[in-house]
């Protein structure tokens, strides 16, 4: 049985068992009852034995198949340092809190089974683990500590709470202060630690580079492409050949440009704009990856397992080989290539009037980048409008319809967080020796505007064709932090008008415009950022809170992102007439594991991105120890007060070094607060700092208060 048929299989048992009118059924009842014939047997009892591993049904001791009890949940356990732990239940808003006593050996990532408890700490409920259904963590990264007859490895992940066993002969030669990856052979119980053997030495904590390799492997990120994926990619032509140029719509004569950063090489993404009468056409052009990464072949099975492209701080892991992503798929200036564009006619309030989405072959004008963009349409650089004079009335043009763009968005309440990013400058020997706020300015929001509608046209247009599609979404905030944001803001005198419990993100976004420049702001806006969710890729068209919108894809870079390589072959079997009955159901089947799959990797590329950057700046600020700074408080917890530098570089004063009283932490006015004094800390303020330590293990800056 095929992938697809056992998956509508599983899909089809699932439903029946939780129909009102189903009755607990043997096996051989449940059969007979589905029809399924004596050969089918065997593939039968492997769907059940899946659904039963799920945790999705469940077999009563007289071996009748049921739906699972309701109190019964299957989710990932996620630990803590401390012993305790939560579990993450798909679909479901909260995370379960699992005490320590009810963790029953799960081990960090395992997929468990957990009864619901009637307690509930705070408002988390209460859950315990009932069954180890799958151990999610193979290998871990860590440091190696020598003993005479064994040793032990102290992991670099902190929501592991205990060090793992090495014996002697498992090892591998690793010596005292080796970083390691270690292949977990027992998960231990209340009587014995972890256990493992060493895999692989990465090289001495001190030695350039394994600081962040150290954090790629704990990441599990996919480093080296297999031979296999590689001599696809080596036999992919350098140029694009006559024959997959037939049929498409010839651009090559348009004026276009790519607009990235100086240091971009992959380069999926060409901006054309022209202007008739009231009429702005505007055509953004994206690599057709999809023409050199065929479904289901080598390249194809490795990008969806990658998912994404992560961008650390010293180093790109790509989701595709080099030879690709730098080559025939890269929108090389002076060059032809293939892509899929979406052409839009805008009028003067920013409506897309009339829109084409279609196969063509392009060629770029030239590659520009920000920083000459800026000096064109800012900075009015003589030298710059000079060497880019054919270009310049287009990007004057470029400039004026994102701003039609950005006002029409703002119209309708997008909302736009702008927290500065950071650009950490290493050495050649991958040491820090700078770190700089990131800023956007005229050229970056330009492209942020037009990718923004493009996506935004692509995901209508395939919303009314009611065809299988993967779709960015992202939900409408949880109402209760929403409710708790309410009070806290009425405490400076704002407020935010509620529906129903549902708010629209135009009363968000007019909250932010009230602060803005204001004292408060930063505090305001950080706690309102927290209480919206996680964007996600989903089948279902939910609309962007974010954006305001209600239809949203990302189509833009199928370079560095699976959905978008996903949504480009649908897109072209629908553009050639393809999408017919059999294929529409192989993506119904498909695109959900694609979803959830992209989703999962985008988070872990995201969380190896932030790790990387914490490391580094910890490591650029040991050089700063005993120095004084000032800066922003960026958070308060019970256990102190966090800062934030210019530079990005944030770090924590802790409570007991709060000078003068004893300090307690309000969580209903988000406040540290004297005891006896009365003086409180509050997000947004500034304050002076003094560096006092760094732990580059733990990624961690200590700040104290200086007495001056």
């Amino acid at each position: 049985m095929d992938n697809e048929l056992f998956e509508k299989r599983k899909k089809l048992i699932f439903e029946l068992m939780h129909d009102d009118m189903y009755v607990p059924m043997k096996e051989k009842e449940l059969a007979s009852f589905m029809q399924v014939s004596k050969a089918e047997r065997e593939d039968f009892k492997k769907v059940l034995d899946a659904l039963l591993s799920d945790g999705k049904i469940q077999l009563t001791a007289k071996g009748k198949y049921m739906k699972q009890d309701e109190n019964i949940l299957i989710g990932t356990f996620i630990g803590n340092a401390r012993g305790f732990g939560f579990v993450e239940v798909e679909g479901r808003e909260e995370d379960l809190y699992i005490p320590e006593s009810m963790v029953n050996n799960a081990f960090h990532l395992d997929k468990v089974q957990v009864e619901l408890l009637p307690g509930k700490r705070g408002k988390r409920q209460e859950a315990v683990v009932r069954k180890i259904l799958e151990h999610g963590t193979r290998q871990l990264v860590g440091t190696y500590e020598k003993s005479e007859n064994f040793g032990f490895v102290i992991t670099d992940n902190g929501k592991i709470d205990s060090d793992i066993f090495i014996p002697k002969e498992w090892s591998k030669g690793a010596v005292n202060g080796h970083k390691v990856v270690v292949e977990l052979t027992s998960y231990g119980d209340e009587n014995h630690k972890p256990e493992g053997k060493i895999v692989e030495i990465l090289g001495h904590i001190g030695d350039p580079g394994v600081d962040i390799m150290s954090i790629v492997r704990g990441f599990d990120l996919p480093m080296e492409f297999g031979e296999k994926v590689l001599n696809q990619a080596e036999r992919v032509p350098d140029e694009v050949q006559d024959a997959d140029m037939a049929g498409r719509m010839d651009l090559r004569d348009v004026q276009m440009v790519t607009i990235d950063g100086e240091d971009a090489k992959d380069l999926d993404d060409a901006v054309s704009v022209s202007k008739e009468g009231d009429f702005y056409e505007l055509g953004v052009h994206i690599a057709d990856v999809s023409n050199y990464v065929q479904e289901n072949s080598a390249l194809d099975w490795e990008a969806l397992n990658r998912g994404t492209s992560v961008y650390l701080v010293d180093r790109v892991i790509p989701m595709l080989p080099h030879k690709l992503s730098n080559g025939i798929c890269s929108l090389n200036q002076g060059v032809d290539r293939l892509a899929l564009s979406c052409i839009m006619k805008i009028d003067g309030k920013g409506n897309v009037v009339d829109y084409q989405i279609a196969e063509t072959v392009i060629c770029v004008n030239r590659r520009m980048t920000y920083t000459s963009v800026k000096k064109i349409l800012e900075d009015n650089d003589e030298a710059e409008c000079k060497e880019y004079e054919e270009l310049v009335p287009m990007f004057k043009l470029m400039e004026e319809l994102a701003a039609i763009l950005r006002k029409k968005r703002h119209g309708r309440g997008s909302i736009d967080f702008d927290f500065p990013e950071s650009k950490i400058i290493l050495d050649a020997e991958g040491h820090p020796i700078d770190i700089k706020p990131y800023e956007r300015n005229v050229a970056t929001k330009i492209i942020e505007d037009f990718m923004l509608i493009a996506n935004e046209t692509v995901a209508q247009h395939f919303y009314w064709l009611e065809l299988p599609f993967v779709y960015r979404s992202h939900d409408n905030p949880d109402p209760e932090k929403i409710m708790k944001l309410s009070t806290f803001l009425n405490n400076f005198g704002y407020f935010i008008k509620m529906s129903q419990d549902e708010i629209h993100p135009k009363e968000v976004q007019k909250l932010l415009d009230k602060i803005e420049g204001t004292p408060e702001e930063m505090l305001i806006s950080r706690l309102t950022l927290r209480s919206m969710k996680q964007a996600k890729y989903t089948v279902e068209c939910n609309g962007h809170f974010g954006l305001a919108c209600k239809y949203y894809c990302h189509f833009t870079s199928p370079i560095r992102r699976y959905p978008d390589l996903q949504i480009h072959r649908i897109i072209k079997e629908q553009l050639r007439g393809r999408l017919k009955e059999e294929r529409i159901e192989h993506y119904s089947s498909k695109l959900p594991e694609v979803a959830k799959h992209s989703s999962e990797t985008e988070r872990r590329a995201d969380e190896a991105e932030r790790e990387t950057d914490k490391l580094k700046k910890a490591e650029y600020m040991e050089a700063h120890i005993g120095e004084i700074f000032e800066g922003v408080i960026s958070g308060i917890t019970s256990w102190g007060v966090y800062v934030e530098l210019p530079n990005t570089v944030e770090g924590l004063i802790h409570v007991s070094k709060l000078p003068g009283d004893y300090y307690y932490y309000d969580e209903n006015t988000y406040e540290m607060v004297g005891q006896d004094t009365g003086k409180t800390y509050r997000l947004g303020e500034q304050i002076k700092i003094c560096v006092d330590g760094v732990d580059r293990l733990d990624r961690t800056i200590d700040f104290s208060i200086p007495i001056l």
